[in-house]
């Protein structure tokens, strides 16, 4: 066997047990039960999805004063806006948003984002399920890095107590979301790799351009 192809394995598995360290590591912090010492913010943003309270709990959150608006992102289009305002029995659902735009967690953080910036919003409440956070918080980091995330995450009834891997919906739930996760956080990566190389970019075009224009 050539050095290369012994490099190559070795690289292969190197990766290969950084990845299965760090799914371990993300379903434990998912399945834990999540310390709810959320502060106020400017406002709260509700990611759907599942049936794991995710808006019951964006709702308490309002109701305490905890933020003046709330965004419901990606929610079922052939619900009609009246019937599901009047499914949360609010005394003012006025100070409520409907998203309907967003399709999955990209889409999400686009729509939010879009809505952050019409009220002027620098300081958001996230609401989503516990294992659906690290993902949210990292598309929305993304699509408004000038924003402020403080997470409330929603503990899924469907992880119980005991051990997750005891439970194979658990455990399928847990490996699609990571399969999702480690392209997502690449992708962020790869910005913060190429970011500075872009602005020295542009840096350079517009030096270039004083200098034309000085001639």
């Amino acid at each position: 066997m050539s050095r290369c192809s012994r490099s190559l394995i070795y690289v292969s598995a190197a990766c290969t047990t950084l990845l299965l360290l760090g799914f371990f590591v993300f379903a434990a912090k998912a399945t834990r039960h999540p310390a709810q010492s959320t502060t106020a913010a400017d406002a709260i943003v509700v990611l759907t999805g599942g049936a794991d309270r995710r808006i019951e709990a964006g709702v308490a959150l309002l109701r305490k004063g905890f933020g003046q608006r709330m965004l419901i992102s990606g929610i079922n289009r052939k619900l009609k806006p009246d019937e599901f305002l009047a499914h949360l029995d609010l005394t003012d659902p006025d100070c409520i948003d409907l998203g309907y735009e967003a399709m999955d967690t990209v889409g999400n953080a686009v729509e939010a984002s879009r809505w952050a910036s019409r009220h002027r919003y620098a300081r958001l409440i996230v609401v989503t399920s516990s294992y659906h956070m690290p993902r949210s918080l990292n598309e929305l980091a993304l699509a408004m890095p000038e924003v402020e995330f403080i997470a409330h995450a929603v503990r899924p009834r469907i992880f119980g107590e005991g051990p997750w891997w005891l439970r194979p919906a658990a455990a399928r739930m847990l490996l699609a979301e990571y399969l999702k996760l480690v392209p997502s956080y690449a992708r962020s990566t790869a910005r913060r790799l190429l970011e500075p190389i872009s602005t020295g970019a542009d840096t350079g075009q517009r030096a270039g351009s004083t200098r034309t224009a000085s001639h």
